[in-house]
Formats: structure tokens, sequence, C-alpha cells
């Protein structure tokens, strides 16, 4: 289950990249689509968990403190808490969708 601040902060991430740089009425013209939102999403969580896998063998080798190491990985886990929250709204909103009478 995801927790509600979770998916607030999922959502505010999501808005905050929608929006980067443009006000007004461009920002619905010139932002990103949603599938551009969502794959910088996930290549974000992919590119922080390889960065964890690394700090950890640093650490493994003597080559890296224990603080960058628990940073890293909790740099990870939020990005991956972040797209699972994401997929799970995606999916309520498609079930919302598939359950409405046409």
């Amino acid at each position: 289950m995801v927790a509600p601040i979770i998916a607030a902060k999922a959502y505010a991430a999501a808005q905050n990249v929608a929006g980067a740089g443009i006000t007004g009425s461009a920002a619905t013209a010139a932002g990103p689509d949603f599938g551009q939102m969502v794959n910088s999403a996930i290549h974000d969580a992919i590119s922080t968990s390889r960065t964890a896998e690394s700090q950890m063998a640093a650490q493994v080798q003597g080559k890296a403190s224990l603080v960058d190491v628990a940073t890293a990985i909790s740099s990870a886990e939020t990005s991956l808490q972040t797209v699972i929250a994401v997929r799970d709204q995606m999916i309520a909103s498609y079930q919302q969708v598939m359950n409405m009478a046409i």
C-alpha cells in the first residue's frame, strides 16, 4: 500500500517536471507529455539504483564512506517509491475509466 504522503510527493514532482520554466497557458502546450514524464521518472529511478549499487561496491572495496552509501540507497529507495506511486495511480485511474458507464 502506498502512503498518501508518497503519492502527494510523486504528484508534486510530476507537476514540477511538467511546468519547469513554463508559466500560464504555454505550460500545457509546450510541456512534456505524460509518457515522457513517466519515461523520465523510470530512467531516473534506474540511474539512482545504479549509483547506489556502485556506491555499495565502492564501500566494500573501502573506497567510499558508509554515509555516502546510505545516502545513495535512500535516494534510490525514494525514486523507486515515486515510480511505484505513479504506477499505482495510473492503474487506479485506468480502472476508474474502465468502470465508467458509456
